[in-house]
């Protein structure tokens, strides 16, 4: 599996726990800055930034990938937007949270969200002649 990273790094053990959750080994994780520059748009700025990622085309297409988003809302969006074109379906993500009373807080991985699952599951509640089409 490949992990792209587009935020803090990821500690030995949260890539544990992302093999524990997932299954697969993680075979490279690739962090990418994901710095981009408010006075410019920010569609071409993510698309310059996945394509830094050492990553082939036909790799996106038929190898595990899993992302760990940025952390800015748009940003995150664009990503998985950019990667659904390069991959044809959403990719599965890495969810962080604090470590419940940690002091210094402490980073967790708290699941791994397939949002091609999530996708499809949505779907079932599309309705004919509804609002929620």
């Amino acid at each position: 599996m490949i992990v792209v990273n587009f935020s803090h790094p990821l500690s030995e053990e949260q890539q544990r726990r992302i093999e524990a959750l997932t299954g697969q080994t993680i075979d490279a994780v690739y962090d990418i800055p994901c710095q981009l520059d408010q006075d410019k748009a920010f569609a071409p700025q993510i698309a310059g930034i996945i394509d830094a990622v050492p990553v082939l085309a036909e790799d996106w297409q038929t190898n595990s990938v899993l992302v760990n988003l940025p952390g800015l809302h748009n940003a995150a969006a664009l990503v998985v937007a950019e990667l659904h074109g390069r991959m044809g379906h959403f990719p599965a993500c890495v969810r962080i949270r604090p470590v419940a009373g940690s002091v210094p807080t402490q980073f967790e991985v708290a699941e791994i969200i397939n949002l091609e699952a999530v996708r499809q599951e949505a779907r079932t509640r599309r309705f004919p002649g509804s609002a929620n089409k």
